[in-house]
């Protein structure tokens, strides 16, 4: 369980907190103890699964995005963080061409580093970006978590911040198969039979538009679902 530290820098501010997402181990480590040397408050995850499960938990103040990720891609990632809150969003990534340096820009990253990357360059930009973000916070508070239930016998859905969302029958089976795998992905098999549907029989397209119109219908009561597609799985509700 992930736990807020405090980390002072050498000035004696308080360092913010950052996740690194990048599956390759070797650049993870050697970024992620290099910033802690330099004063950073930092925790590395190999896919975009631990940082949902992560942030869910104890959101970040920045995140620092690969591209190239195993499970999803970090460009749908930064789009989805950017949409919850506000976070400060570095892309730290080997693809250098002038197309995916605007991609990344305009999907909400603040910086776009291109590897290989000294740490003290990605140490000064963490540095640029939380500047960057206290001078745009007029009235800082602190984020609001969800806490998400499904009630009324598994029939709503719950942020535990006042929002209510009724279910249809295959939205509310969909929703009892991911909260049964809470954390963890759930097959897209297994959700289709959740639904009572015939795996061998059944239009998978049909599920990515059950989960669509879910989200477009939380998203109407101001329910940002953390619901997000793993690549060559399924699907996660993350904790």
């Amino acid at each position: 369980m992930l736990a807020r530290e405090e980390t002072k820098r050498g000035d004696g501010a308080i360092a913010p907190l950052v996740y690194l997402v990048d599956d390759d181990e070797d650049f993870r480590e050697e970024m992620v103890s290099g910033l802690i040397r330099l004063g950073l408050n930092v925790h590395g995850f190999g896919s975009a699964a631990g940082l949902y499960r992560a942030y869910a938990v104890l959101p970040s103040e920045i995140v620092i995005l690969d591209l190239n990720l195993g499970d999803e891609d970090g460009l749908s990632i930064a789009a989805h963080l950017r949409a919850s809150q506000r976070i400060g969003i570095i892309m730290a990534t080997a693809r250098g061409a002038i197309d995916d340096r605007v991609a990344g820009l305009e999907k909400g990253a603040d910086a776009y580093l291109v590897k290989p990357i000294d740490v003290r360059e990605l140490a000064a930009t963490v540095g640029a970006v939380h500047n960057r973000l206290n001078r745009d916070r007029t009235v800082p508070a602190p984020p609001q978590v969800p806490q998400w239930a499904l009630v009324e016998g598994g029939w709503a859905l719950t942020d535990g911040l006042g929002r209510h969302l009724r279910l249809t029958v295959s939205e509310q089976r969909l929703l009892g198969c991911l909260f049964r795998a809470r954390g963890s992905a759930a097959e897209r098999s297994a959700l289709v039979e959740a639904m009572g549907a015939d795996v061998y029989d059944f239009n998978y397209a049909h599920l990515d538009t059950i989960v669509s119109r879910l989200r477009r219908r939380a998203k109407k009561l101001n329910m940002l679902l953390p619901l997000h597609a793993i690549r060559g799985q399924g699907f996660i509700f993350a904790e």
